[in-house]
């Protein structure tokens, strides 16, 4: 596999940003999708960075981010970096992806003065909060676009 660093609206990003855009409305049964506001300049360095991982024939099968986010009235604190866009296609999945991008993106942080990852998922992706507890997160008060809803789980991690 091969993992790169690209802007958030490359072509690429874009195909799996619409793949996992559908996968939430399938999990949660909303038309939505996740409607936190992003652009492609949120994930430019040194306010963050945007992975693609490439299997052997050049196919994007992984992404994730990280945004700077600083205190504010979402529940973010200052040095928080936020991971975003998490994603393995079903094929790729079980090889180890998401955690070789999740700990890129978690020393890109760290390296860029950042002091916690904190992040958002749902009830309804259980393998993302396995993902999450297993590589040292810990449940969290609730941030972000999603922080009033039920089904909403944030975790964080110190990253100094």
């Amino acid at each position: 596999m091969n993992i790169q660093p690209v802007r958030y609206d490359h072509p690429d990003a874009i195909k799996l940003d619409d793949q996992v855009q559908l996968e939430y409305v399938e999990r949660y049964g909303d038309g939505d999708g996740d409607a936190t506001p992003l652009d492609a300049g949120m994930f430019v360095p040194p306010a963050g960075l945007y992975l693609i991982a490439y299997d052997e024939r050049g196919r994007p099968v992984a992404t994730g981010g990280w945004r700077t986010q600083d205190a504010n009235d979402q529940g973010y604190a200052d040095g928080d970096a936020e991971l975003k866009r998490m994603y393995v296609v079903p094929e790729a999945r079980g090889l180890g992806l998401a955690r070789r991008i999740l700990a890129l993106l978690e020393e890109d942080a760290r390296g860029r003065g950042r002091t916690r990852m904190v992040l958002e998922t749902g009830i309804e992706q259980p393998e993302a909060i396995a993902l999450y507890t297993s590589s040292g997160y810990a449940p969290c008060a609730k941030v972000g676009h999603y922080r009033f809803h039920d089904s909403s789980r944030c975790y964080d991690k110190p990253l100094s």
